[in-house]
């Protein structure tokens, strides 16, 4: 029996080693489904067991110790197409290859609207810098009032403040004014002209889906005034999984802001719907008596309507409403009314309203109309102590286009119309102005091979008062393969002239002669940039990517604004060209929850009118940022250092440079997201290098703003998400 009892135990150590020894290492490789070149970093995740890896340098991902057996394998990579596969493990068959196929359409985040096509960023020759999902989001709790905070932590972008007493800020792409850059939304073009100066200032960024930034000449698409470039804000649309987002925030300078967006869709009909209120007392940190963030009060109601005749076709309404009151001056006045000594007050009133209406249509699966129009009423009054300037702007924008997506060729071809009409309040020299321009546009965007890809268009605009413009435009995009590609581009653009610039706002208008059509030409630039992009993985976990951007933009008969006298301002047109040559550097690690940016920017711009050329005056030569994240779904920190180099000042002098740090602590739960952010936690301020305000309390004197006026800032809030869509991972950013 003993014997009996042995050999039965060996007989069962027998069998239990060779099923224990039925294991093996899987190994799958993904490749690219056009160029068979390798995903590195690509996600295959095993259900049954449970385990997941990322592909290597090779698109190789490795499975150990897998046992015989079959089970189902997921493949994703952002910007394809996901695949599952059931595959069966044993002896002979542990090695698989599968080729994904790109997204297209189908991937939300990573579908561009700005350049109107169905590529995937990845296969668009047009450099385009793109910001969605939980960046927009962090972005917007840092700063919910607006979308500066957005727009400033962009490498090459400066948001430029124009006025101590109001807070006005325009921005800057590549040290160019802010009339040299053209904002939309959702492709319309409602924030030009007069409303320009308080446009950033004025927009929540709460029902935002994604920012889509092209840096350069983008006239053929979208006519004049996107000489430095041009960015678009992307609106989120209904689902039929409704969207609720509550954002509250205080700050310790007396900022309170609450932000509320709805969307849901039923069948065929959907809405969003968005409402935002602010309010800022005086805050005045270097006790000069003159405040550094003005009483604020500003309210925004963003309704939309969309409608689905059938599965080929959208329509939708939406309606922009804003008003804006900012008080700023002296704090003694803002509180409590003048009195024999304190005399100076800045007051700014604005409204806005404006409606969208848009049509777009499949005729067939590769050919698409769309028909759109926007009306926009803005009116804005500023009050002085013994001046008023008071005005009221409308404006239209109507275009139809059509496009043709072929398997290698994409055409997209329109015609638009822009009138502009500004009428000012006042019985003495009215500088009213009108503008019409009509356009018409052609683009092609050409695969020459499986590496080559080529786009090139043309515009015509015709505007009234100032002629015919030509706009021709090309890029080129070479792939040389999954890690390494290039883009080149370049083309011409053209802005009408406007009283509504930097140097004019800051005079807030005073003494400003109107324009002159017979003594002034239009503005005309020519740009190229040439930017390369590498990205590969250092080890399984440990991703690397690098953008390097080069770039040179020179403007003709640049619009100066010039004193006759001491009591009159003329606008006449330089003699020689402005121009800003410089480069972007951008690098990206990743390592598990964690990422690494680093940026750097050399904008090299120059007024060539003036002798040596100088630096333009408010443009600091070098900018340098890092930001680290940590980000999993129970945290979110960030910490960031933003430093900005030497500035010429108008006076001849030149700024200090200086360092600004930041730090947001956000903890996840399932019903939201509170959070703390201390911005500019250093604390630099203006004033602690040079004096923000000179002259006497009854006539102050506001030199020109080239550091932060308002310090620290202290920010605790939360994000309510009760039930809502996924955001995209990584937070969707490309270029």
């Amino acid at each position: 029996m003993k014997f009996y009892t042995v050999l039965l135990f060996a007989l069962f150590s027998c069998i239990s080693s060779i099923v224990v020894a039925q294991k093996t290492d899987v190994s799958i490789t993904l490749l690219d489904s056009d160029s068979n070149e390798p995903l590195i970093g690509a996600t295959i995740q095993i259900d049954e067991l449970d385990n997941g890896t990322v592909t290597n340098v090779d698109g190789v991902g490795e499975f150990l110790n897998v046992e015989y057996g079959t089970y189902r394998f997921e493949f994703s990579y952002l910007g394809y197409q996901e695949k599952d596969t059931l595959l069966v493990i044993n002896a002979t068959s542990s090695s698989f290859v599968f080729n994904l196929d790109i997204a297209g359409e189908e991937i939300e985040a990573v579908t561009i609207s700005t350049t109107r096509s169905t590529r995937t960023i990845q296969n668009i020759p047009t450099r385009l810098e793109f910001i969605g999902g939980e960046e927009l989001e962090e972005k917007a709790i840092m700063n919910a009032p607006n979308i500066s905070m957005v727009l400033r932590e962009s490498t090459g972008i400066q948001i430029q403040q124009t006025s101590l007493s109001s807070g006005n800020r325009s921005i800057r792409i590549q040290g160019l004014d802010g009339r040299y850059t053209q904002l939309l939304k959702d492709g319309f073009p409602l924030y030009g002209g007069f409303s320009g100066g308080l446009s950033i200032m004025q927009i929540p960024p709460l029902d935002l889906a994604q920012f889509e930034i092209i840096k350069g000449s983008s006239s053929t698409l979208y006519g004049g005034g996107a000489i430095a470039g041009l960015v678009n804000m992307v609106s989120k649309r209904p689902d039929e999984e409704p969207e609720v987002n509550i954002l509250l925030s205080q700050t310790h300078t007396g900022g309170s802001t609450g932000n509320v967006f709805y969307s849901k869709r039923k069948e065929k009909i959907g809405f969003t719907l968005y409402g935002a209120a602010h309010y800022n007392s005086t805050y005045n940190p270097d006790d000069d008596n003159f405040t550094n963030i003005p009483l604020t009060q500003s309210f925004s109601l963003n309704p939309k309507i969309f409608y689905y005749p059938n599965d080929n076709s959208t329509i939708w309404l939406g309606v922009n409403a804003t008003t804006d009151t900012r008080e700023g001056g002296d704090i003694n006045v803002v509180k409590n009314g003048k009195d024999t000594e304190h005399q100076y007050f800045e007051n700014n009133n604005s409204n806005r309203i404006s409606t969208q209406f848009a049509y777009e249509a499949k005729l067939s699966n590769n050919q698409s109309i769309e028909l759109k129009n926007s009306v926009g009423y803005f009116s804005r009054k500023i009050n002085l102590p013994d001046y008023i300037f008071d005005g009221d702007e409308i404006n239209s924008f109507t275009e139809f286009n059509y496009a043709k997506n072929g398997k290698s060729s994409d055409w997209i071809l329109g015609a638009n119309l822009y009138t502009n009409s500004f009428r000012e309040n006042t019985d003495i020299s009215p500088r009213d102005m009108k503008q019409t321009t009509i356009g018409a546009f052609v683009n092609n965007t050409t695969d020459l091979s499986d590496k080559v890809i080529i786009e090139s268009g043309f515009r015509t605009d015709y505007s009234k008062d100032w002629g015919v413009f030509p706009l021709p435009r090309v890029s080129f995009l070479w792939k040389a393969n999954n890690k390494f590609s290039t883009r080149l581009g370049g083309g011409l653009g053209y802005k009408i002239p406007d009283i509504f610039t930097e140097e004019a706002a800051t005079l807030n208008f005073r003494f400003v002669e109107p324009i002159n059509v017979d003594n002034l030409n239009a503005e005309k630039s020519f740009g190229i940039n040439l930017d390369f992009n590498y990205r590969t993985a250092i080890t399984d976990h440990l991703f690397f990517s690098i953008n390097q951007l080069f770039y040179n933009t020179e403007i003709s008969d640049a619009l100066l604004l010039e004193s006759s006298s001491p009591t009159n301002f003329v606008f006449s047109n330089a003699g020689e060209n402005i121009q800003s040559l410089g480069s972007e550097t951008n690098i990206k690690l990743s390592y598990n929850d964690f990422r690494w940016f680093i940026n750097y920017a050399y904008i090299n711009a120059t007024l060539n009118y003036l002798p040596e050329n100088p630096q333009k005056p408010l443009t600091p030569k070098h900018n340098a940022g890092t930001v680290l994240m940590y980000e999993n779904e129970k945290w979110r920190i960030g910490y960031e250092v933003y430093y900005t180099g030497k500035q010429n000042l108008s006076t001849g002098s030149q700024s200090t440079d200086f360092t600004t740090m930041g730090l947001l602590v956000q903890k996840h739960f399932e019903w939201g997201s509170p959070y703390i952010n201390f911005e500019n936690f250093t604390d630099v301020r203006q004033n602690r290098y040079t004096p923000e305000v000179l002259g006497t309390v009854q006539n102050p004197i506001f030199p020109e703003i080239y550091a932060p006026t308002d310090g620290f800032v202290f920010t605790v809030g939360i994000n309510i998400k009760p039930f809502g869509r996924e955001e995209c991972d990584d937070g969707c950013h490309a270029n």
